[in-house]
């Protein structure tokens, strides 16, 4: 049966977040230096709303955000970012492992407190909160040192729905934070995951793309399947086949 994403990320945000005297605190299950964007310092938080059959997290982290990791402050997080970019000489950083825009009152603390320290702040996200609380974007746009980067699961709502196990309509929701960080004036590119689809239907994104920003449908990052062994295991379990793919030690220098 088919999930509601909106509800699934809500239900997830009160697993993993909760309310301390120094701000509403996340979970984190580590901080790392990682070869993406040619080095960049990633914080890996855990919960996403939603359940990716292609995602890279394994699923002991996953499928037990309540069990899985520590809760942090905003402050503590910006501070190991920061400790860690200083000591391997890195400029860029990020949240990944789950879906950051969880918990906005965090992601915005943790934005405050990396402001004018000289770094770049890379946000990868589904976008699904983005669209759906309509203040989201406006509160990014006054933070310069991020760039968003919405990344398409699949090409179109029904490729989305197969991918994600949500209701079609997800897909529409990334559409709709696209156009709200074009319309806010934030710094934005649009990547999809197209392992899994033809030609044909990544044209038609591009054109949907287009819609919204000509300039952005130019900027269509491609995402290509990288296949870790229980990446591997979990679309056979799902019956997904794909067109393309890599082992972990095999990705094509472009898409590090």
């Amino acid at each position: 049966m088919l999930y509601d994403a909106v509800k699934r990320h809500l239900a997830i945000e009160k697993l993993v977040t909760r309310l301390g005297s120094d701000g509403l605190e996340r979970k984190y299950y580590r901080i790392r230096p990682a070869r993406w964007y040619g080095g960049i310092v990633t914080a890996d938080c855990v919960g996403c709303g939603l359940l990716c059959r292609f995602c890279w997290v394994a699923d002991a982290v996953m499928l037990n955000p309540a069990d899985i990791g520590r809760f942090y402050t905003p402050r503590k997080v910006a501070e190991g970012l920061v400790a860690l970019a200083k000591k391997c000489g890195l400029k860029l950083l990020r949240i990944s492992g789950g879906e950051p825009t969880i918990g906005k009152p965090h992601l915005l603390s943790l934005l405050e407190a990396l402001e004018g320290k000289g770094y770049h702040f890379i946000l990868e996200t589904n976008g699904i909160l983005i669209a759906h609380d309509e203040g989201y974007a406006e509160s990014l746009a006054k933070h310069k040192f991020v760039h968003v980067r919405v990344s398409f699961k699949g090409c179109c709502e029904e490729e989305f729905a197969r991918l994600t196990g949500a209701k079609p309509k997800g897909f529409t929701l990334q559409l709709k934070a696209l156009q709200a960080l074009v319309e806010n004036g934030v710094s934005c590119h649009p990547s999809v995951m197209a392992s899994f689809s033809t030609r044909e239907s990544l044209q038609s994104l591009t054109r949907r793309i287009k819609q919204i920003s000509p300039d952005l449908a130019e900027k269509l990052e491609i995402e290509e399947l990288i296949l870790y062994p229980h990446v591997a295991k979990r679309l056979q379990k799902y019956g997904l086949k794909h067109f393309t793919g890599y082992t972990p030690d095999k990705v094509p220098p472009e898409q590090i």
